[in-house]
């Protein structure tokens, strides 16, 4: 049997046979009006993980779309894909929460749903749940990334936002706003079940979680393409962004978020990629 043949039959095994097991992994994907590229992702996301030959489910998280997502999504049919809708848009926040929170995988990736970074970027980052790391960041901004199509206007947003992160809240991840993370499912259960923020920054607020409650965290170097068709205006998620920031602060001083994991240390450093060593597993 040819290699794509091998993957085509495990790709149809996956639409038609619902699984007999609980998944190893669970991908999320947020959507909010996705209806021109929503079913090429799950085509992309779909052929990848069946070829890896592990059990594993596709979650789409709709955020109250107004167009055809969620019709699109729900014609497929397919075995191993759930389909979550909200009644009204609420923030890609709440869309990822309402997944993660759904997933019944021993791993959970959250993924955008523009793919711009490809799915086969899984790999890299799941690699490294084998050294006992509890959340693994795809970036853009470690050495290593493969970044096409960002403007230098972004650039420079995001080299200052790093700052005021690093600087501000302790969290040394230099790319928080990358739309491809991967947790151990107990991580994700606890990261997301504290998680407030609905907007743009849950991101952020999960990182500075993770760090407050001691997951160990790496920080991966990704391939990145800005997707046709994006429409986030970078100037104003900027303001909304250090608006954020104020927010999580301030409740983290009124004690809102959970108490320290009794199972980890306090304060968690992210590990850079480079200085990772992937030879025999911890």
């Amino acid at each position: 049997m040819t290699e794509v043949s091998s993957a085509y039959r495990a790709y149809r095994a996956w639409v038609t046979e619902p699984l007999s097991s609980p998944p190893a992994v669970s991908v999320v994907i947020p959507a909010y009006n996705e209806e021109w590229r929503i079913l090429p992702t799950i085509g992309a996301i779909a052929t990848h993980m069946s070829a890896r030959e592990q059990p594993w489910e596709l979650i789409i998280a709709d955020d109250g779309s107004t167009d055809s997502t969620v019709s699109l999504v729900r014609d497929l049919r397919f075995a191993n894909l759930r389909l979550l809708v909200a009644e009204k848009n609420a923030g890609k926040g709440d869309a990822v929460r309402r997944g993660m929170l759904a997933a019944r995988g021993q791993v959970v990736l959250f993924a955008d749903a523009d793919q711009s970074t490809p799915i086969e970027q899984y790999d890299r980052l799941a690699a490294l749940l084998d050294h006992d790391f509890d959340v693994v960041v795809g970036s853009r901004a470690v050495e290593g990334a493969d970044v096409s199509g960002k403007s230098m206007g972004r650039r420079i947003l995001s080299a200052g936002l790093h700052l005021l992160v690093s600087r501000g809240f302790g969290v040394e991840v230099a790319d928080t706003q990358c739309g491809f993370k991967l947790f151990t499912a107990g991580a994700a259960k606890k990261l997301f079940s504290t998680q407030l923020v609905d907007g743009f920054s849950f991101d952020l607020e999960v990182l500075y979680l993770a760090h407050k409650f001691g997951f160990r965290t790496a920080e991966v170097p990704v391939e990145w393409i800005d997707a046709p068709g994006s429409t986030v205006d970078a100037a104003k998620v900027s303001l909304q962004f250090v608006r954020d920031l104020m927010r999580i602060r301030l409740y983290d001083l009124r004690g809102r978020y959970q108490e320290m994991s009794p199972t980890h240390p306090l304060g968690s450093t992210p590990v850079p990629f480079d200085k990772i060593d992937r030879g025999t597993p911890s």
